[in-house]
């Protein structure tokens, strides 16, 4: 008779740990399904000096499969298709001195200390990655493509 006492609560408690976590499920639920604060979206903002001195930047491009590197001289706002692919690559922007402050990303000064690329990569058209490519660091925010790799190699002003 105590065997099946025990049993009876044990059995019981089971039933009240069950239905409450199912109840914990169904209060959580609706919680997850709420809007999530908006990101403040990041400026990009060129400082004039910046943009008469730096004029064309040179971006390796390795192809992954044949072991080969070519060096490509875009100008800032301009756009190569890739020979031998699908590939479209365009210049955005040139920072010699990249830093972010809040959500602007701008540059500190006209001197190298840390030069960015803002690139955009295209592939039939489609846009598959904008971001930044690091000279100095190259592997920071590397965009990964399965056939290509894109390295960040020089800057070149106008003069």
């Amino acid at each position: 008779m105590k065997r099946l006492m025990k049993l009876l609560v044990l059995s019981s408690l089971v039933a009240i740990v069950l239905t409450t976590g199912c109840n914990e499920k169904q209060k959580q639920e609706p919680a997850a399904s709420l809007p999530q604060p908006a990101k403040a979206p990041t400026v990009v903002v060129v400082p004039e000096d910046v943009r008469r001195k730096w004029k064309a930047v040179q971006i390796a491009v390795s192809d992954k499969h044949q072991n080969q590197r070519q060096v490509y001289t875009l100008k800032v706002g301009s756009e190569l298709k890739l020979p031998g692919s699908n590939l479209t690559l365009r210049v955005e922007n040139f920072l010699p001195h990249f830093v972010m402050e809040g959500t602007t990303l701008t540059s500190q000064s006209n001197e190298l200390v840390n030069p960015a690329a803002q690139i955009v990569i295209r592939e039939d058209a489609k846009e598959i990655y904008k971001g930044w490519l690091f000279s100095l660091y190259p592997t920071t925010h590397a965009f990964q493509h399965p056939f290509y790799g894109f390295t960040l190699v020089d800057y070149l002003t106008s003069s």
